[in-house]
């Protein structure tokens, strides 16, 4: 009893406050020895002595240390809790780094949750997909889902033909195009037109850059806008779209006398 009767007031033991703070006796001693948090003051029993300061400099270490950061770390964005504005300060960062780890733990759950669904929808193991799918969910890529409708073969010569910047530059340059095509559908541009011209023309283009002189990708680049199974909005844009691409790329081919997709179609059926 004597022992405890030498504990002035506002102190509080090593287990009072390991108590409080949901932590072990061996974690403070081991911060003490690591210099990261020793004690106001010893009993003259030679217990450990903290204060409530040190209770709110606790609170500051394990919250950094809950967002993954070393002890080392630790050390370095520890600041003096002397004054208010000082105490306010790391109450600010560790808020700021509290948002940033919720945020990131948000986009990971959402990544595991899409990856998820798209694993059932394969309904095979496909290794090389979800890594596809991993990756371009981490580039932000809203057309992520499209790559379990692609065949080995489309997958191998994507990977080999567009890296993170160029796959991106390709889907925006895709999506404009059929923008455009609805555009012109709902204005009544007829295909022969100069307009509708342009507009194959730069259509070709962008399938040229798919295929990269590869004809027989041409078939596998038409399923793009027409696989089954998917979102109904989507398909429903692409139909709009693809009614209008085949007319002007038909026109197009028609006054160019060659038509590479009758010609890819010949390739596929040798």
């Amino acid at each position: 009893m004597d022992k405890y009767r030498a504990i002035p007031p506002g102190y509080m033991t090593v287990g009072e406050i390991a108590e409080k703070m949901n932590v072990t006796v061996r974690t403070l001693q081991y911060y003490d020895r690591e210099g990261l948090l020793s004690p106001s003051a010893m009993s003259e029993g030679g217990r450990r002595l903290y204060t409530d300061k040190d209770l709110v400099k606790l609170h500051q270490i394990l919250s950094l240390k809950h967002l993954g950061f070393s002890l080392d770390d630790i050390k370095n964005r520890l600041i003096p809790l002397d004054t208010p504005a000082e105490v306010a300060d790391i109450l600010t960062e560790q808020a700021a780094a509290v948002r940033e780890k919720i945020e990131s733990l948000s986009e990971s759950l959402r990544e595991l949750e899409v990856l998820r669904q798209e694993v059932l929808q394969i309904q095979s193991v496909d290794f090389k997909k979800y890594a596809d799918i991993i990756v371009n969910l981490q580039m932000k890529n809203d057309f992520y889902w499209l790559i379990k409708h692609f065949d080995d073969q489309t997958l191998d010569h994507i990977r080999s033909r567009f890296d993170k910047d160029s796959g991106m530059a390709f889907m925006n340059t895709f999506m404009q195009l059929q923008g455009e095509a609805i555009r012109l559908q709902n204005a009544g541009i007829p295909a022969d037109s100069d307009e509708g011209l342009k507009f194959a023309e730069a259509y070709w283009n962008m399938i040229t850059d798919f295929t990269g002189g590869d004809m027989s990708m041409l078939p596998r680049l038409i399923e793009l806008g027409q696989f089954q199974n998917t979102d109904q909005k989507w398909k429903e844009i692409q139909e709009i779209a693809n009614e209008y691409v085949e007319q002007a790329l038909g026109v197009y081919f028609s006054r160019s006398g060659v038509d590479p997709f009758q010609e890819a179609n010949r390739e596929e059926t040798k």
